[in-house]
């Protein structure tokens, strides 16, 4: 497997601490939910890992600033630059006459935090924002525990080019699953990825049901705790599709054979079958935290890290096909990533767009995924291929942006309209 980005047979040597003390570690995103998890562990393992440098996007300053001050790190960095002051302010008042860390603002903060001297860049962002500071973790040479699939999705050519074997650690619960599972044999030996998928709150349903959907019921996740992105696209089983573009470039397996079914519980993250007919499955109860370690403490485990079944006690585990009809999101992905080059920037940025538009009310739950489908349609096929540069993606993801919330804005026109006749 020595030409897939996360090798599990493969040890990466990234430089900073490591055998000689506490690995250092670099957190992006550390005020979100990955970030904080993540800051959990790090604190219930002092003899294991130290945080030298935080970023966040900015919405939540003195959280940041009490991480920082607790974690005791050199840098700290805020994407929003009008934030800056406001931060300084929250470190002074919990630093007191102690020197402050560095700080760093503005929309390139991250991106340089990420190739500062460390052991391992946790790439907890949300978003294809996550590119850039993606490509410079790799070109820096640390160890990349990968949280922001939207990086490698939109420029998977540009991070292939950059990774080197074992050098991507995959921190997504699915395919921290698959990382696990792959052990079990040579990729040779390898005949399907099996991607589980909780079904989200809709689960059952049919499309014309999902018509009348609300923000608020969508964002009533019935197992995980996200951010609202991410559980909109649980919802709308985006989520699972960008995962099946994840692993067909994290593990070089054609879509034709990674597979996606339900399993409510959310027990068994993804499986792997073999091919001599043996599955082998990462189970384990929903907790991020796990994931996390994975990517943190490879190649080795983390005590206690997240909790273990009690497998003394009886529980049902249900399995069931995908729906494609009410979610055809995953299909969608399929194709988007099948045609490659800009494609899948195309797909997420107006995914990215549309959900913003249902959150604020603007379009139909079963909209989202129409209107990305359109604008897909309208990209139509990329030709960039493997000479794919940033420019391109950029360029790609702008025109997305701007065509989606025009359609967006079109179809939730026409939906206000036609609710307002049914009332009159």
């Amino acid at each position: 497997m020595t030409d897939c980005l996360a090798d599990p047979h493969l040890r990466y040597s990234a430089p900073g601490r490591d055998h000689d003390g506490p690995r250092e570690i670099v957190i992006l995103g550390s005020t979100g939910s990955i970030g904080t998890q993540a800051i959990d562990l790090v604190l219930r393992n002092p003899e294991r890992f130290t945080v030298s440098a935080l970023s966040a996007a900015g919405g939540r300053v003195d959280l940041l600033a009490e991480q920082a001050h607790r974690l005791r790190v050199r840098t700290v960095a805020v994407a929003r630059a009008d934030k800056a002051a406001a931060l300084r302010e929250a470190l002074a008042a919990r630093y007191g006459t102690e020197p402050l860390p560095e700080i760093l603002a503005g929309p390139d903060a991250a991106t340089e935090v990420a190739r500062g001297e460390c052991h391992t860049v946790l790439n907890g962002i949300t978003g294809s924002i996550g590119l850039a500071p993606t490509l410079a973790a790799l070109e820096a040479g640390r160890t990349l525990a990968l949280a922001n699939k939207e990086s490698l999705i939109v420029g998977g050519p540009l991070v292939k080019a950059l990774a080197k074997p074992g050098q991507i650690i995959p921190v997504d619960s699915e395919h921290a699953a698959l990382f696990q599972a792959l052990l079990g044999g040579t990729r040779a030996e390898v005949r399907k990825l099996v991607v589980t998928a909780s079904g989200g709150p809709f689960r059952g349903r049919t499309k014309a049901e999902l018509a009348a959907v609300t923000p608020k019921d969508a964002l009533a996740h019935p197992t995980w705790s996200m951010g609202p992105v991410i559980t909109i696209n649980s919802a709308t089983l985006v989520n699972k599709g960008l995962e099946v573009i994840e692993a067909h470039l994290l593990y070089d397996i054609p879509f034709e054979r990674i597979e996606v079914v339900v399993h409510p519980q959310s027990y068994v993250h993804s499986m792997v079958e073999f091919t001599d007919g043996s599955t082998l499955a990462q189970a384990t109860p929903p907790d991020m935290r796990g994931p996390i370690a994975i990517g943190l403490g490879w190649p080795e485990r983390v005590p206690d890290a997240a909790p273990a079944f009690d497998w003394s006690k009886a529980s049902t585990w249900e399995f069931f096909p995908l729906d494609d009809e009410a979610f055809p999101s995953v299909g969608l992905a399929r194709h988007v990533g099948t045609l490659g080059g800009t494609a899948p920037a195309v797909f997420n940025a107006a995914n990215e767009e549309c959900v913003d538009a249902f959150l604020s009310g603007h379009l139909p739950f079963n909209g989202i995924v129409d209107t990305v489908a359109e604008v897909v349609a309208e990209h139509g096929t990329p030709a960039v291929g493997t000479r794919l540069t940033l420019s391109d993606v950029l360029e790609a993801e702008t025109w997305a942006r701007a065509r989606a919330r025009e359609l967006a804005a079109r179809t939730g026109g026409r939906t206000a309209k036609a609710t307002s006749e049914a009332r009159a």
